[in-house]
């Protein structure tokens, strides 16, 4: 059973994105817009709610023309295909509109659960707002307001306990670990790249055929295999298949199981297509890799085709279009030659060692200690930040948790130094280095009243002293008569 996938639909400006941000409890959207058959699409993992899902935010659709079909961004229907729900927001505040009946018309032509949310409703009567949607035909509405959170907690909690099947336990939904042994390898990347060229390549033609599985649950395949007495699962999202069976040249693209097969791996590998540079695509599927927390090696294929000139020119991408992911190991490699595969396997069991590397508790203080020696953490409301000690919270990716006063006040640009720092003293070599903080409690609070007055009764005590002393030095002079 994979994750449930939840779209969002509706008119520009009602609240899509705010309600895609406090459902994934994020600033803004995970990831950069497509451009192609995907712009616009924005996936996140749902946070919000007793069960992990996906949602997929949408562009606006205005619905004011002539029918919806023609005016039907590619994209949201693609949204609302692979949907197991459909979530169509409306303005409470702007009321029922043509526009919102005809997007509600093609919406309905899809089968799918629709919930109409009544958004932007804070401060305004609930029954009376209602009143006017029901009229859609699409059941009883949500008032809700994305904006404030007003119900929607409420809401996600109904949709989830709709679209999970009866009797479904959770606990099926984890990979097994025993079915699926040694170092899980995900490899993404766009369609036409090499991808499918590069997993051949990995296993050898010969064992394609032979580890040939049927497809999981979750529309994958997850194919074992072993090299250099080393056990490997290989997670690939299109299916492995026979190189004759292989007949269409653009393999199919799912953001959905790209993101399932990242969070299934311990290693992503994504594969980029040196002849056309670094796309939005490709960043797009690099900030998924980033929020999965894996670790993750970058492979550039057919790097034998290109000239000295597009060489350079790839080179000068890779440093300013991926300079956020620099811990990322690059590799410049040629799927169907063969050149730089060995190597890449060398980096992805170096990556699977480093995030799976325990470091004990006195390691880590000891290393916390020197890099606040060799940086203070800054002041904040005139009170120095102090971080007491951390511990290892996880693995793959490493979570540190630090303990201390202010410390979920620090500023990210000395979150992003101690990354460093860890990363660098226990090499944590390609992937990323997630930080915790844990406010520690005031070990004084609710004496503050004792403590108060014991140190006003001194300062007076102090006060006495003093005055007694100015009227030693200060004799009293002698009134004269006369």
């Amino acid at each position: 059973m994979s994750k449930p996938v939840i779209a969002l639909v509706g008119r520009p400006n009602v609240g899509k994105s705010t309600l895609f941000n406090r459902l994934t409890r994020s600033r803004d959207a995970i990831v950069a817009d497509y451009s192609g058959l995907t712009r616009d699409r924005q996936y996140g993992t749902g946070r919000l709610g007793d069960r992990p899902y996906i949602v997929v935010d949408t562009g606006g659709l205005s619905g004011e023309q002539e029918g919806v079909d023609p005016l039907m961004a590619g994209q949201v229907q693609a949204a609302i295909s692979e949907a197991d729900a459909v979530l169509f927001l409306v303005d409470g505040r702007s009321g029922l509109i043509p526009a919102d009946e005809s997007i509600a018309h093609y919406v309905r032509q899809f089968n799918k659960p629709i919930y109409l949310l009544v958004n932007k409703a804070e401060g305004q009567k609930k029954a009376v707002i209602a009143n006017e949607f029901y009229q859609m035909g699409l059941g009883e509405p949500h008032i809700i307001s994305s904006a404030h959170g007003d119900n929607v907690a409420d809401m996600i909690g109904q949709v989830l306990t709709d679209v999970t099947p009866e009797g479904f336990d959770e606990n099926d939904d984890a990979l097994d670990l025993d079915k699926h042994p040694g170092t899980r390898v995900a490899v993404i990347g766009r369609p036409n790249v090499g991808k499918s060229t590069l997993i051949n390549r990995m296993m050898g033609e010969e064992r394609v055929v032979a580890f040939d599985l049927p497809g999981t649950t979750r529309d994958s395949i997850y194919v074992p295999f072993q090299r250099d007495d080393r056990l490997y699962t290989l997670i690939d999202t299109a299916g492995v298949r026979r190189r004759k069976n292989i007949k269409e040249k653009i393999e199919k693209f799912s953001i959905v199981k790209a993101i399932e097969a990242m969070e299934d791996s311990n290693v992503v590998i994504l594969v980029v297509d040196g002849s056309e540079g670094i796309t939005d695509q490709d960043l797009t599927l690099l900030g998924l890799a980033m929020e999965s927390g894996r670790g993750l090696v970058i492979a550039i294929n057919k790097w034998d085709n290109l000239s000295k000139e597009q060489r350079d020119k790839v080179k000068h991408e890779l440093e300013y279009k991926l300079h956020f992911v620099d811990y990322a190991k690059r590799h410049l490699i040629s799927a169907l030659h063969g050149t730089g595969v060995g190597d890449l396997f060398k980096t992805v069991n170096a990556v699977y060692d480093a995030a799976m590397k325990p470091v004990p508790t006195s390691d880590l203080n000891r290393v916390l200690a020197q890099a606040i020696l060799d940086h203070q953490p800054p002041l904040i409301g005139g009170r120095r930040v102090k971080c007491r000690y951390a511990h290892l919270g996880g693995l793959n990716p490493p979570r540190v948790i630090i303990h201390g006063t202010q410390v979920d006040k620090l500023p990210q640009a000395y979150s992003k130094y101690l990354m460093n720092v860890f990363r660098k003293a226990f090499k944590w070599v390609g992937t990323p280095v997630m930080i915790e903080y844990r406010v520690t409690e005031n070990p004084f609070e609710g004496r503050k009243s004792n403590f108060t007055f014991r140190r006003g009764k001194s300062e007076s005590q102090a006060e006495n002293a003093v005055l007694k002393r100015k009227r030693k030095k200060k004799p009293q002079q002698k009134r004269r008569t006369h």
